[in-house]
């Protein structure tokens, strides 16, 4: 399918979401307190002039609004940058019937289900997201409709379709018939040796893919034995990155086990996902080559709390959630004690959409300050984009992305779940209820 069709799916789905309000050239945003993420500080009063869906100033009191101008007043709430999540799949939510989907849904279905959550991962107060794998490219497409204010959504990095060996977890043809299975490669994103590698980095530009994701072990949810083993040789992956950068793109690597993983750091991917089973030894080797760690608990914590239930995964699949999912957390632990680079990622579309701030209490019941978990989400995911002169802070000159919250999240990450306003780009989304 497309990118052209699924734009055009996805126009479709704009006239079924709310509509897109016209930015004003200058608002006013009065905050009854501010967090500054950088210093972990929840401040006093502010107020914020946003001009052309920048952040034009930022005074320390509530100033008096010129007359004409637009104001909003979120003097009862506290403020805060847009929130950032590195791992999502908004083509997809895990069910019961996910498996079946595959042979049942069409490109446009899966188009039309990728706004609908996008719009909820936005509501949800995250403004940026990483998408790392989908069918049909619609991430593409949904990234392009959202930045052309056809449909509500977060700004989207996105990899398109994961790569896999075959076989291996985002082989897309995993449990199918024979007849059916066929034998896909490079434009599917399967590759087998180094020729494939490349023409499958350079047919995910071609596709507009942001950065590339590869899926260096075995996974959970794909219909195969083994969710641990290496699935690339090392000089596959390391001819993946070295196209990549010939894009400029980064290399995000799926990985629970520990040889997939070594093999991906020391080949030079910018981020490992899940990193189940890392060891203190690739603990050490992370910071040696300062490989970012997107640990994804939430997805854990939902498959292992789904493999309880009879008949939500296949057997195969129940088996490999009950033994990988728990284990996540502690791996986090681990990893942000010895001072592992953090980015923040849930993995949402395994766990729900929507659900992202949960992952902010599983990291600090792991151990982390809410004031790092914070800056997990906002400074530190707008380093691994390269982004960290426009995105994840409320300064001058920065992209407008600011949220509300009721209470101090510093105090409490459990408020990041009931977001009251949220703005990206300086076009508001979310509303406070005046009634509240």
């Amino acid at each position: 399918m497309s990118v052209f069709r699924c734009d055009r799916l996805l126009a479709a789905a704009a006239l079924l979401a709310i509509s897109s309000a016209a930015v004003a050239d200058t608002q006013w945003l009065r905050c009854g307190s501010l967090v500054d993420v950088d210093r972990g500080l929840t401040l006093a009063a502010h107020t914020l002039v946003i001009e052309a869906g920048r952040i034009a100033e930022v005074f320390d009191d509530h100033r008096t609004v010129p007359d004409g101008v637009e104001m909003l007043d979120l003097s009862t709430l506290v403020c805060l940058p847009g929130l950032m999540d590195m791992h999502t799949h908004l083509s997809s939510q895990s069910s019961p019937d996910s498996y079946i989907q595959r042979f049942t849904l069409n490109e446009g279905d899966i188009a039309l289900r990728g706004a609908h959550f996008a719009r909820i991962t936005l509501e949800a107060g995250f403004t940026t997201v990483r998408d790392l794998g989908d069918s049909f490219n619609v991430s593409v497409a949904l990234r392009q409709a959202i930045n052309a204010g056809l449909i509500p959504g977060p700004r989207i990095f996105t990899s398109a379709k994961s790569l896999a060996t075959t076989g291996g977890h985002a082989d897309p043809t995993n449990g199918w018939r024979r007849d059916l299975m066929g034998d896909p490669g490079p434009r599917d994103g399967v590759v087998n040796g180094i020729e494939a590698a490349r023409q499958a980095v350079r047919q995910r530009y071609k596709d507009g893919a942001d950065l590339i994701k590869i899926t260096a072990t075995g996974g959970v949810l794909s219909v195969a034995r083994s969710g641990q083993n290496p699935q690339f040789l090392t000089e596959e992956i390391e001819e993946i990155v070295r196209t990549a950068r010939d894009y400029d793109m980064h290399v995000a690597a799926h990985a629970h086990g520990a040889e997939g993983m070594r093999r991906a750091i020391l080949a030079g991917v910018h981020s490992i996902e899940h990193g189940t089973y890392m060891d203190d030894g690739l603990i050490a080797l992370m910071i040696e080559h300062g490989t970012w760690y997107v640990p994804t608990i939430s997805a854990g914590r939902f498959v292992a709390e789904m493999a309880e239930i009879e008949g939500y995964f296949p057997p195969l699949v129940a088996a490999k959630a009950a033994e990988i999912g728990p284990l996540i957390q502690d791996t986090f632990g681990r990893a942000q004690a010895a001072g592992v680079r953090i980015a923040f990622g849930t993995d949402c579309g395994v766990c729900p959409h929507g659900s992202n701030a949960l992952e902010f209490q599983y990291m600090v019941e792991a151990g982390m300050s809410p004031a790092d978990a914070l800056r997990a989400a906002t400074i530190n995911s707008a380093e691994l984009l390269g982004r960290s002169d426009e995105l994840g802070r409320i300064r001058p000159g920065y992209l407008a992305d600011v949220i509300a919250v009721d209470a101090d999240p510093l105090a409490d990450v459990a408020v990041l779940s009931q977001v009251r306003f949220v703005m990206r780009d300086g076009q508001v989304f979310v509303q406070p209820d005046v009634d509240a």
